[in-house]
């Protein structure tokens, strides 16, 4: 069990070189990888599962007695990105509608699943993750035909039921069993469990990065200028997103659980609900910049992941510093009161 726990933790700790090998294997090897798509909602049922084994209801319903992050990521999220990304694509793109409005999309879909497992790995606030990915997930419906009105003129509909189901069976059932596992057997999912499920959890998140990624394929193989634009934008704008989340944690004074999660729920998105209305709803052109953060997203959840880990290290030293200088400020005037 030892072992297979230290496989788990080697995993987590180098998820920054995994992660961009996952990308590349997905996008080079579709036809061998591509298949495995089919079990990505039952991958995500037990990522979610795993992390909320750590978690109890009193937990997640503190988060909403105490709203102020959560409505800080949801604000962020759901409304700051999509308008930021809005004026941006406008600049750099507004002669070609179609991609404007896939970059706005993009930005306009819930967060990701997948942001529960990287705030498992960089020991984030478990149940304001949760809440996060619920609330922004009930409320698409609205928010996404709504965003995509105002800033775009367009008008669609959305799959209320399939979405509500996806969320039920990937997240809210799962997270559901998860802590009542762990409020009846008193903190063994949490102590035991969970450990022996994280390494686990952690594996089949490399075989979902490179599952998603082969979706990927044939935009980057038939790469031209164009799209190699679009992708950049898409590459700076996804790195942003994972900034403004950790800004927004330390602007509320927040130590690694809030900096992580605040940073991962603001830069990671549900990019296959919004693929899959970009080619209902849209000219398949639009698909791209949708497609794009699959590339990226992973990668730059593994390299600030990093950051974080730096800056609360830094954090740490800090205060032990101030810490060891107050205390010999004390000694020193005690030992002059004693002299």
């Amino acid at each position: 069990m030892e072992r297979w726990k230290q496989l788990g933790a080697f995993i987590g700790k180098h998820m920054a070189y995994f992660v961009p090998l996952c990308v590349a294997t997905g996008v080079l090897l579709p036809g061998v990888f591509g298949p495995l798509k089919a079990i990505v909602p039952f991958i995500f049922a037990i990522m979610t599962f795993q992390g909320s084994l750590s978690n109890t209801f009193r937990q997640l319903v503190e988060v909403f007695r105490h709203p102020l992050k959560l409505l800080v990521i949801l604000l962020i999220a759901e409304v700051f990105m999509p308008v930021l990304a809005y004026l941006l694509g406008t600049v750099f793109f507004g002669s070609n509608p179609n991609l404007v409005a896939g970059i706005v999309l993009e930005y306009s879909v819930p967060i990701a699943v997948i942001s529960f497992m990287w705030v498992g790995i960089y020991e984030g606030d478990g149940p304001l993750c949760l809440a996060s990915i619920l609330v922004s997930t009930v409320i698409s419906p609205v928010t996404i035909p709504l965003t995509l009105s105002v800033l775009l003129g367009a008008s669609i509909h959305i799959d209320a039921m399939g979405m509500m189901t996806d969320m039920l069976f990937m997240i809210a059932l799962p997270a559901l069993a998860g802590i009542v596992v762990n409020e009846l057997t008193h903190g063994w999912g949490r102590e035991t469990l969970s450990p022996a499920l994280s390494p686990a959890s952690r594996f089949i998140t490399i075989i979902l990065i490179t599952a998603n990624s082969t979706s990927m394929s044939e935009y980057v193989l038939h790469m031209n200028l164009q799209r190699l634009e679009v992708a950049l934008f898409i590459l700076v704008f996804a790195t942003s997103g994972f900034f403004w989340g950790l800004l927004a944690g330390r602007l509320m004074h927040g130590s690694q659980p809030l900096l992580a999660t605040s940073s991962f729920c603001c830069g990671l998105r549900n990019i296959s609900s919004g693929a899959v209305i970009a080619a209902q709803y849209f000219p398949g052109e639009t698909v791209f910049p949708v497609m794009c953060g699959t590339l990226f997203q992973q990668i730059l959840a593994a390299t600030f992941g990093h950051v974080i880990e730096h800056l609360c290290a830094e954090d740490t030293e800090e205060r032990e510093r101030k810490v060891s200088v107050a205390k010999r400020l004390l000694r020193t005037k005690d030992q002059r009161q004693n002299g």
